[in-house]
Formats: structure tokens, C-alpha cells, sequence
């Protein structure tokens, strides 16, 4: 980029140090959205019922398990 040639080299160090700065307060804001998310990945799981209890799931099995069980509980609060 011409601009960038054009600046001193104070002002290109400065500007790194601050694309720098916003990087890593970006991965800290991005650690703290996929910690909340697999925290109610977590969450979500524990209230779905399977067998085994501990079995390992994916988040998109898990996903699909809480669809399932939405339609079974509607059905069964249609039928009574």
C-alpha cells in the first residue's frame, strides 16, 4: 500500500502495536462468546435424556436430540 510507505517509521510501529491491541482484545471477546456458547451447549445438554446418561454428543446431535424431545413432550401435553 503507497500510504503505508509514505508514514515515518514511528507511525507504522504505533499503528501495528494498535492493530495488535485490537487483535487480541478481539480473540478475548471471541474466547468469551465460545466459552458462553458450549456453556449452554452444556447446559442444554443436561436437560435432554439419554442413554447413557454421560454419553458423548456433538453439538448438532445434541441440537437435533432437543428437536425430538420438544415434539415428544408437545405430543404428550396434546394427548392428555
Amino acid at each position: 500500500d503507497e500510504s503505508w510507505s509514505k508514514l515515518s517509521k514511528e507511525e507504522r510501529r504505533r499503528r501495528r502495536r494498535s492493530t495488535q491491541k485490537y487483535r487480541n482484545a478481539h480473540a478475548a471477546r471471541e474466547r468469551i462468546r465460545v466459552e458462553a456458547f458450549n456453556s449452554a451447549f452444556i447446559q442444554l445438554r443436561s436437560l435432554l435424556p439419554t442413554f447413557p446418561p454421560d454419553k458423548k454428543m456433538s453439538k448438532i446431535e445434541i441440537l437435533r436430540l432437543a428437536i425430538r424431545y420438544m415434539s415428544y413432550l408437545d405430543f404428550v401435553i396434546a394427548t392428555q
